[in-house]
């Protein structure tokens, strides 16, 4: 990627990001409710309605639409996204401190699908139409039909309630509090990924340069580890990019299951009690990092793939 290409896309995320936080802004602005009686009910004042539009005067939510917006925007372009009404807390304190755990859920999530997947593509590829074929793919099909939220709650019964084996509220900050969300998250995106594996394999094991390697007499398994599985790996790595940020964004439904405390429990926190700030910050958040792993999904493309550098 030129420099003038990367000027390009950056100037994109800036267009996108402003068409984000303007669309953002305007749901939450007609969304029902009322921030202040939120904020005045999770510290436990009666919302009286004289001090409801006297702190609505002191918030500036009796201005114009577009005073709010801008006075917002220029508060987030100086990395202040406002005050969280049901936790007191500013948001970027609150998102910085969700992100480590989501971080670590996220890395041993991938690691974990990608040992997984990767064995399993190949494996059903080599022996294509055969019974370890034909199991590879009946589990995958399994794998996929069977949702999140049923895989962490079968879990949760096996290992923390018959076996007592771990615990059932995740904390996030040791080992044992991540086996489950993460094994829960891998199941289901090693079963995409063993899928995609097998279908990219497929179509390497057919090119000239495998059967010239072939008759050449280098060992089938040289030629599968150190030819195809790298060319192989190319078509995965915008999937992997957007498995990653939507990681990175939280895992809502799992993260609940488990009590896991990262940013996809922080936005259901935020929804149900209807913490504007909150959820603004966090979309924003969201778009940020999708942007950002598709920038470097681009940027890899080309240290990858020497051909992409040569089409310059």
């Amino acid at each position: 990627m030129t420099k003038k290409q990367l000027l390009s896309r950056l100037l994109q995320m800036i267009v996108v990001l402003i068409g984000i936080s303007f669309l953002t802004f305007i749901l939450t602005y007609m969304s029902p409710g009322d921030p202040v009686r939120t904020m005045l009910s999770a510290s436990g004042v009666m919302p009286d309605e004289e001090l409801v539009q006297s702190l609505r005067g002191q918030m500036g939510l009796n201005d114009p639409f577009l005073t709010q917006y801008f006075r917002w925007l220029t508060n987030c372009l100086h990395g202040d996204f406002g005050n969280s009404y049901s936790f007191s807390k500013p948001v970027l304190t609150l998102l910085a401190v969700r992100l480590w755990p989501t971080l670590r859920l996220t890395v041993f999530s991938m690691v974990l699908m990608l040992l997984i997947s990767v064995p399993l593509g190949m494996l059903s590829a080599v022996y294509k139409n055969t019974w370890i074929d034909y199991l590879v793919r009946g589990l995958t099909f399994l794998g996929v039909s069977i949702p999140n939220f049923w895989v962490g709650l079968l879990l949760m019964l096996v290992f923390c309630v018959q076996v007592n084996w771990l615990p059932v509220i995740c904390s996030g900050g040791d080992f044992k509090s991540m086996i489950l969300p993460s094994v829960t998250l891998a199941i289901a995106m090693s079963s995409k990924y063993t899928r995609q594996v097998r279908t990219a394999v497929l179509e390497e094991l057919s090119q000239d340069y495998v059967i010239g390697a072939r008759a050449r007499g280098v060992q089938e398994w040289k030629i599968l580890w150190l030819n195809i599985f790298p060319n192989s790996f190319l078509p995965l790595i915008t999937m992997l990019g957007l498995s990653i940020g939507s990681l990175l964004g939280g895992t809502s439904v799992v993260e609940v299951i488990f009590s896991y405390p990262g940013l996809g429990n922080l936005a259901v926190s935020a929804i149900t009690s209807c913490d504007y700030n909150l959820i603004q910050g966090y979309v924003l958040w969201i778009a940020v990092i999708y942007m950002a792993i598709n920038l470097i999904v681009d940027i890899s493309y080309n240290l990858v793939d020497p051909r992409m550098r040569l089409k310059r």
